[in-house]
């Protein structure tokens, strides 16, 4: 891919702008500034655009507008804030660490994925793959969502301490992993291809798993994946319609668990505690030492896949140079 090695961030005009709004449609009709290239701890006082299969890698960086990441494009961001959202088309790519989004982010279908650790923002979207030949991801870490999370493809783990204040709705995704997180609303994950693991987590509201074919795991000693605890639900749980295996592991549940129409029957152990009972066809949990042993590292797969596109774009980014803020 060519790469320019003069300044690469530049500050388009009133009447430039009006070109280039057909390609960078959440840009403000006054100033749009495109970033190739690095950047460091000043004010973009407008909307910023990451060109298609360019990439943009901002420390301390404070953008009072929006953000768009084009085509096959990466923005990769350090201590920062975007004043407004963040939306990411095909192939693209959103790196945030250590930095505030004051609106939603959006991840266009076929977005290769989108990466929060210890950030904030709105809403978060990820959009059906429908014919794209990439599978988003969205990991989340220590973050606060502050707002809906919303997936209908990909990879998708909450993991350390993540809190979502308001609703987890997860469609046809891989997988849908919750760990040692917080979901003020409710938890619904319908129709993963591999199914669904929720460990050393809090749901406030109801939860339900339906549909899923890699099996769900709730709690530890499952066949997805290792983790230490189970967790609290503050409503009923139902888990239906599931091949693969169902696990119900050292939860505290303040109402009903459903498990019914699953294949094999639901495995609910009895350190489960479970304020309305258990309502469908359960079998007690065995064999948990061969369990623990024969999970797979979801976790270990999923940020290798984060690092190797984040490290790709610091290094394209730092050979364009100094995008001249």
């Amino acid at each position: 891919m060519p790469r320019r090695t003069v300044a690469k961030l530049a500050t388009v005009s009133a009447v430039v702008a009006v070109s280039v709004l057909a390609v960078a449609p959440s840009a403000h009709a006054d100033l749009v500034t495109y970033c190739i290239g690095t950047g460091g701890a000043v004010t973009v006082p407008n909307d910023l655009y990451v060109p298609a299969g360019e990439s943009c890698a901002l420390t301390g960086t404070t953008i009072t507008g929006n953000v768009s990441v084009a085509a096959g494009g990466n923005l990769v961001v350090s201590g920062g804030r975007v004043s407004g959202e963040v939306r990411v088309a095909a192939d693209g790519y959103l790196d945030a660490t250590d930095t505030t989004i004051g609106g939603q982010v959006v991840l266009a279908a076929g977005g290769y994925g989108a990466f929060l650790k210890d950030a904030t923002a709105g809403t978060v979207t990820v959009r059906p793959k429908g014919s794209a030949t990439v599978d988003s991801f969205l990991f989340v870490e220590g973050s606060t969502i502050a707002g809906h999370v919303n997936v209908q493809a990909g990879e998708v783990r909450l993991d350390r301490g993540t809190q979502v204040e308001r609703n987890v709705s997860s469609t046809g995704t891989y997988y849908t992993d919750v760990h040692d997180s917080f979901v003020d609303g409710t938890l619904s994950v319908l129709n993963s291809t591999t199914g669904s693991v929720v460990c050393g987590s809090a749901v406030r509201g109801q939860a339900t798993f339906s549909g899923n074919l890699g099996g769900v795991q709730v709690g530890p000693n499952g066949v997805l994946d290792g983790c230490a605890s189970g967790g609290y639900w503050g409503r009923d749980v139902s888990i239906t319609n599931t091949t693969g295996g169902v696990t119900v592991d050292d939860n505290i549940i303040d109402g009903r668990l459903t498990v019914t129409s699953n294949n094999p029957v639901a495995q609910v152990a009895a350190n489960n505690r479970i304020r309305g009972g258990v309502t469908g066809e359960q079998a007690g949990a065995n064999a948990r030492s061969a369990r623990i042993a024969a999970a797979p590292d979801r976790e270990d797969a999923g940020e290798q896949r984060a690092q190797a596109r984040r490290t790709s774009a610091v290094q394209e980014a730092a050979a364009a140079g100094d995008a001249g803020l």
